[in-house]
């Protein structure tokens, strides 16, 4: 093997050995690459996790009397289980995100360590020989130009022996000493020779073990190595899917729970308990009675008309509510009194039965709480070493007082209930009417007993109590008449609808023939002999929708005003 050739064969080696580096360092790059990909999808499965248990803990519902009236229903049971079933699928994609991270992220992170230590080590041996070989091929290429300088010097002595040898002018001793100059470099190129001989066998061993024992074992590392990072990826991927498979059979127990739960919901028991909860326990008001505008232009109205108007007073009676609407404000939005008695008796009758359950709890908590201390006491008392009996007195004596309290407070509810349940109609009272008498001649007075329940669209209802009235029929002068019950309400859905309604075109004037203070929400006040702007005639309830201005606008009674309707406006009608 010529020098060419060995040079030749180590600058191929050199060459691939830095191709097999970059190689094998974009492998571990990708190693990197990936796990870096699966840290970032883990980190995305953790915060989808959160993200879908904050949402189902934000609408959870609270722990709110309203909250608790709404479980009642089907769909808000069946949405109670959605979020609890959300709160679990939450949960296995946290498992998710836990499993990535010990089986793939860790294991990975630990093997990118031990391949980086192998990769070098291989590096490293590769390079070592490399040296190595390089190291003996300078040494044998220093023994051969020894080997040849001392040929050389050899040659020159041998030809300066001959020459001096053959001049008869030079003396025998010179002739001597030029031989034995000329043995010594024959000795000393004899003595390279052999040694150019020794290491060029040695170097052509070490050299055959190295391209064909060395390197081939250090590539065959390298490859195995190599093809440990790629199998160690692909288990990685595989892993990388089979955790999602694995949770898929919770997920779809999940999913068939929102499904289950959404097949549970039943409309018509939704509905029937809307009807129980809200029904007021009234009787249907009667016949609207037929008003005669002919008798001396005097207005009367039955005792059942829902218009329920006023007559005429001489002196201010008892104070009356009126009815109660479902479009107007109502300013006492409190809890109201402690025996419901502003509820319909239906209504009534389920919160006071609800109260008295309660306080039922509570007596047979605190009579529980009584057992253990006198059971306690009694062991005290036959193992005084166990505590003194007289320390428990206090504490018995608060829980008889706490008792002695709640059963007065049960039997006060139950008074109550009793009588709700003994005035609320039965079902054969609904076929009954009452109607008022209205006298219209000289002088008549009429007495109208006006105790009457009634029931507004809301569910809500007001009780009226008795005043007596006296009508006139002077016409000089003209009594201030009495409006009609002032429209309240307490049902939020038809304030807002009140509220958002487009502003109501004029459809006429009106003057007020007294004054009317209007300090209940929804009606307006108005000073004798003003004139104002009609927007809505009288429904037959009594009042009439009127405005001053674009800010300010209300219901006044109609018999305060005199309307007068526009021609174009539906009929012509006035109140006095």
């Amino acid at each position: 093997m010529d020098k060419a050739d060995t040079l030749f064969k180590e600058q191929q080696l050199k060459d691939q050995f830095d191709n097999l580096e970059k190689h094998t360092q974009w492998g571990i790059e990708f190693v990197e690459k990936y796990t870096k990909f699966v840290k970032e999808r883990s980190e995305i499965e953790t915060s989808y996790a959160k993200q879908i248990r904050n949402l189902s803990k934000k609408y959870q519902p609270k722990k709110t009397s309203r909250e608790e009236e709404e479980n009642k229903y089907t769909s808000c049971r069946a949405f109670l289980t959605t979020l609890n079933e959300l709160n679990d699928y939450a949960g296995q994609h946290e498992v998710i995100a836990e499993n990535l991270t010990s089986q793939i992220i860790g294991e990975l992170s630990r093997y990118l360590q031990d391949l980086k230590t192998e990769r070098k080590t291989h590096f490293h041996d590769g390079r070592k020989a490399q040296q190595h070989i390089e190291s003996l091929w300078k040494q044998l290429e220093s023994c051969k130009r020894r080997f040849e300088r001392d040929c050389k010097e050899a040659d020159r002595a041998q030809q300066y022996f001959e020459k001096m040898d053959a001049d008869i002018n030079v003396t025998k001793a010179d002739v001597e000493k030029a031989r034995q100059q000329a043995q010594m470099r024959h000795q000393m190129a004899a003595d390279s020779k052999s040694d150019y001989s020794s290491y060029l066998q040695k170097f052509n061993q070490e050299q055959n073990e190295h391209y064909y024992t060395v390197i081939p074992n250090i590539f065959q590392k390298l490859q195995e190595m190599e093809e440990r990072r790629i199998e160690r990826i692909g288990v990685c991927m595989k892993t990388f899917a089979e955790v999602d498979r694995q949770v898929l059979p919770i997920v779809g127990k999940c999913l068939d729970g929102m499904t289950k739960a959404a097949e549970s919901i039943e409309p018509k028991t939704d509905s029937k308990q809307v009807v129980e909860s809200y029904k007021s326990g009234f009787e249907p008001p009667g016949d609207v009675e037929f008003e005669d505008y002919g008798q001396a232009m005097k207005r009367t109205a039955s005792e059942t008309s829902l218009s329920n108007t006023r007559e005429p007073k001489e002196k201010p009676g008892g104070k009356s509510k009126g009815k109660l609407w479902p479009f107007i404000k109502n300013k006492n939005k409190g809890s109201g009194p402690e025996d419901f008695s502003h509820l319909p008796p239906e209504q009534r009758r389920k919160k006071l039965q609800g109260k008295i359950d309660e306080l039922n709890k509570d007596i047979q908590k605190e009579m529980d709480q009584r057992d253990a201390l006198t059971k306690m006491k009694d062991v005290y008392v036959k193992n005084p070493q166990m505590g003194d009996p007289a320390s428990v007195d206090p504490r018995l004596t608060e829980i008889g007082q706490n008792i002695e309290k709640l059963q007065f407070e049960l039997q006060k509810f139950e008074g109550w209930l009793a009588e709700v349940e003994g005035r609320m109609p039965s079902k054969s009272d609904t076929s009954r009417r009452q109607s008022g008498l209205y006298e219209t001649q000289n002088n008549t007075s009429v007495g109208n007993s006006c105790a009457q329940d009634r029931e507004s669209p809301d569910g809500s209802y007001t009780e009226e109590q008795n005043s007596e009235t006296q009508v006139k029929a002077n016409t000089n002068p003209v009594p201030v008449p009495a409006p009609a019950p002032v429209p309240t309400s307490s049902t939020p859905e038809f304030d807002d609808e009140f509220d958002d309604e487009e502003t109501l075109p004029t459809i006429g004037t009106c003057k007020a023939l007294y004054p009317f203070e209007g300090h209940n929400e929804g009606t307006i006040s108005v000073a004798e002999g003003e004139l104002l702007y009609v927007i809505e005639e009288d429904k037959g309830d009594g009042w009439t929708r009127v405005r001053r201005n674009e800010d300010e606008e209300g219901y006044v009674p109609s018999s305060y005003i005199e309307v007068f309707l526009e021609t174009n406006a539906k009929g012509a009608m006035t109140y006095i």
